[in-house]
Order: C-alpha cells, then sequence, then structure tokens
C-alpha cells in the first residue's frame, strides 16, 4: 500500500506538472490581428509546429505567398510588403505571383491562390519557406508533403484566412500572415544570392520595359520620384487594395526554360513548369538603366547568381526586387 501511494503522489505531481507547462504555454500566444476590414477576431494565433526553434545567428523561415493576379483579383492586398516578388506564367499563358516575406509581416496578403509544381524548386534556396497557398491538385500534393517546407494552407490554418465580403470566389481569399509566422524572420533569412550595393557599370537608360506572357503582360516604367520601376498588370497600374503603387527598386527578367509539366488543369491544359535552376541570360533594371547579364544556378538548394560579362556580381538596388521569369 506504502508503494502504490508513493506511485499516486507521483502521478498526481508529474500531472499538475504537465497543466502548469500548458497554461504558461498558451500566455505566450499571440491574440489575433484585426481582419481587412479592421474588426478584430479574439482568436489566438497558430504557430507551426514544423518550425524548430532556432538560435539568434540562425534566421527563422520566410514566408511565401501564391498570389492571384487575374484582372478579377487585383488590386492586391499587401503586395507592397514583399521583399521578393516572383512572377510565373501559369495554365492558358496567364500569370501568377509568389510574394516572400522576410523583413515585415504585413496584417493581409491576398488574394490567395493555388501552387505550382515550379514553386517546389524556387523554394528550395530558403530553408524550410512556410509556403501559403489555398490548394493544389491531387497529384501534386504529395510533392509539396515531400518537399522541405511548411504547407500553410486553409485546412490545416483555418483561423489564418478569411473570405473577402467584397469579391467572389476564388478571388476572395486573404492570409493573415502572423497567424502562420511568429514574426518576421529578417533579412538573413532571403538566401537568394542577391548582391545589393552602388550600380553597376556599363548599363543604358531604359525608361520603360515590357514583359510578355501568352495572355498577360507586364510594364515596368521607371520613376525618379519614387525611385523605383512603376508596375502595369495587362496595361494597368498595380496598385495595392489602400491605393499604394507598386514600385520596386529592382527588376530582373530572368529568361528561362517554360516546358509542360505532367499535370494539367480540370480542362486538360498542361501546366506550364518553370525551370529555375540552370543558367541563361538576364536583364536587371535599376536606377532608370537596364544591364544585360547571366545567370545561374547550379543546385535547388543555391540562390541564383547574376554576374556581368567580366564573372563580377551584380549588385541590386535595396528596396523591393521583382523576378519575372520568362521563356528564352
Amino acid at each position: 500500500m506504502a508503494s502504490w501511494g508513493r506511485r499516486s503522489r507521483v502521478r498526481r505531481a508529474m500531472t499538475a506538472a504537465l497543466l502548469l507547462s500548458t497554461l504558461a504555454a498558451g500566455c505566450t500566444a499571440r491574440q489575433g490581428s484585426a481582419s481587412e476590414d479592421g474588426r478584430g477576431t479574439g482568436e489566438r494565433a497558430k504557430s507551426p509546429s514544423s518550425t524548430p526553434a532556432r538560435s539568434p545567428e540562425h534566421a527563422g523561415p520566410v514566408l511565401a505567398v501564391k498570389i492571384d493576379n487575374v484582372v478579377p483579383a487585383r488590386p492586391q492586398t499587401g503586395l507592397d510588403a514583399a521583399d521578393i516578388v516572383y512572377a510565373e506564367q501559369v495554365e492558358g499563358g496567364l500569370s501568377r505571383l509568389l510574394a516572400v516575406y522576410a523583413t515585415k509581416l504585413p496584417p493581409v496578403v491576398g488574394p490567395v491562390r493555388s501552387a505550382r509544381e515550379s514553386d517546389l524548386e524556387l523554394l528550395r534556396q530558403f530553408d524550410r519557406p512556410t509556403l501559403a497557398f489555398s490548394g493544389a491538385q491531387h497529384k501534386l500534393l504529395p510533392l509539396i508533403d515531400k518537399a522541405p517546407l511548411s504547407a500553410g494552407t486553409p485546412d490545416e490554418n483555418p483561423d489564418a484566412y478569411f473570405r473577402s465580403t467584397g469579391r467572389a470566389a476564388p478571388h476572395n481569399l486573404y492570409l493573415r500572415p502572423d497567424r502562420l509566422l511568429a514574426s518576421a524572420p529578417g533579412a538573413d533569412a532571403l538566401t537568394t544570392g542577391f548582391h545589393y550595393g552602388p550600380a553597376p557599370a556599363g548599363g543604358r537608360p531604359e525608361a520603360s520595359h515590357t514583359v510578355r506572357y501568352p495572355a498577360a503582360r507586364f510594364t515596368f516604367t521607371w520613376s525618379a520620384r519614387l525611385h523605383g520601376w512603376q508596375v502595369a498588370l495587362d496595361g494597368r497600374p498595380a496598385v495595392t487594395a489602400g491605393g499604394k503603387q507598386v514600385a520596386p527598386a529592382t527588376v530582373v527578367v530572368q529568361h528561362v526554360e517554360v516546358r509542360g509539366s505532367r499535370l494539367h488543369d480540370s480542362l486538360g491544359n498542361h501546366t506550364p513548369y518553370t525551370e529555375t535552376v540552370g543558367s541563361g541570360k538576364a536583364e536587371v533594371l535599376r536606377d532608370g538603366q537596364v544591364h544585360d547579364v547571366a545567370w545561374k544556378r547550379a543546385r535547388a538548394e543555391d540562390g541564383t547568381e547574376f554576374t556581368a560579362a567580366d564573372g563580377t556580381p551584380v549588385n541590386f538596388a535595396r528596396g523591393q526586387v521583382w523576378v519575372v521569369l520568362t521563356g528564352r
């Protein structure tokens, strides 16, 4: 009986300790941010369990968000806060954006849309990024599960998403980033291989530059006042939902191999696969000039090197970077 009593006291002590630790963990959860219309939800944020704790010298994961880019999805929200915006071709010759956030997390981002197979290769350059997307076709889902990233979907993180009443589905799904990441990881998480600094020599003046997909068009017009390239999407100025002109400091037009993948949409159209590992030519736009450069990415785990004819790295202007991935 004495032995049983000791075991009972031990079990009670362990239960009490577990309860205290659970309560302490709950007290550290952050409160939900206000929704797009300004009303708070009062819900507590979720922290991805697959994201390990890191020491101060290591950056946490970046947040990458798949953003809709057809006419009913515009103007987008939170696009101007991204450190990098990748533009890629999707079915029907249309375009979709992948916005990467590291130095700050805006309150809301969207509209959020589905992922593509090319995203998995592109995101390998980051250390276990969190990918926010609305879904993917069933043949792609196992590849996403195997990829070295954290999938932040509405099914797994319902409190991080909401539907706007001002737009029709599927162009009305929005993300609250602070419910996927506790905080912005900082610039050290941008393991892209990009170099920033003084403008390289050898550029030529260019006031405007247009990139065409089969059914989409990007135009970048230099603005000395904004010290950036004003973006126009299909001939219309790209502004945020708050009316701010999107004007990245640097634009990269990267010529890559775009081929048909094994996957296709519900209409039978093959999904374009954009290869970002390899080498080729690119144009770097900064400070009202264009620079002809070469790009190289030897492995998916590597960032992309952009070099001048003599092999020296080409500096980007500090600020937002747009990378438009287009066919050779």
